[in-house]
């Protein structure tokens, strides 16, 4: 097969990747997304964090969406599947680390990353985000990214492990906002907690005003992710 054809056909799975999320999610609002390592074992102190965060947001109501592999994402996935809401994994192909932990009730495969991070993000009522790497950098700079330019509803994003995440919002603060890069007021975009009281609290603050919907006019922004 040529390369042209090749590029058509990928065209039509990239397709079903979005089609198939679309359809699946649809059903799980309101929802939490949940970011972490990949590399933290089950006694680490991040996953347990993780794993009781998920467990509160599950029982106050919130489905918990992963990345669905191990580490934070398998401590959020398994604190949901306890919990009386539903565990989503969004599985991805990796050459190495991705492998599909055993506590998710809807599971999705995707061969490609932005199909899923428009998963992520299109259906999330708050971001918590716990200590990783590169991918955790990823997903939490394109959240901030996509609200800071009105490409996305306003959610609650949440950093988990104050001591952890000092360095970079120090960054932020001293360089980054110094600099004339970001505004002060984008440092308003995200705020820090430590327990699961604490992050359904912050939820239920952003929210106490209106319900977890995306109202009309969000959901024409939602469309154009």
């Amino acid at each position: 097969m040529s390369d042209q054809k090749r590029e058509a056909w990928k065209v039509f799975q990239i397709m079903a990747e979005f089609v198939e999320g679309f359809e699946q999610l649809s059903h799980v609002r309101p929802a939490v997304s949940v970011y972490g390592s990949a590399r933290l074992k089950e006694d680490h102190p991040d996953y347990l964090r993780a794993e009781a965060i998920s467990l509160a947001l599950s029982n106050a109501g919130f489905s918990v969406i992963s990345g669905g592999g191990p580490g934070i994402m398998e401590a959020a996935n398994k604190g949901a599947f306890s919990g009386s809401s539903t565990s989503v994994g969004l599985n991805i192909q990796l050459p190495h680390e991705q492998l599909a932990n055993p506590y998710q009730d809807l599971s999705l495969n995707f061969r490609h990353f932005f199909a899923r991070k428009v998963m992520f993000v299109k259906y999330a009522t708050a971001y918590v985000v716990l200590p990783g790497g590169f991918g955790t950098l990823d997903e939490l700079a394109e959240i901030l990214t996509l609200i800071q330019t009105g490409k996305s509803r306003k959610i609650p994003i949440i950093l988990v492990n104050e001591v952890f995440w000092s360095g970079l919002i120090d960054w932020f603060s001293n360089t980054l906002v110094e600099a004339g890069t970001i505004k002060k007021d984008d440092l308003k975009l995200f705020q820090v907690c430590e327990t699961p009281d604490e992050v359904l609290t912050a939820i239920f603050d952003f929210y106490e005003q209106r319900g977890f919907e995306p109202s009309a006019e969000e959901e024409e922004v939602l469309l154009e992710l």
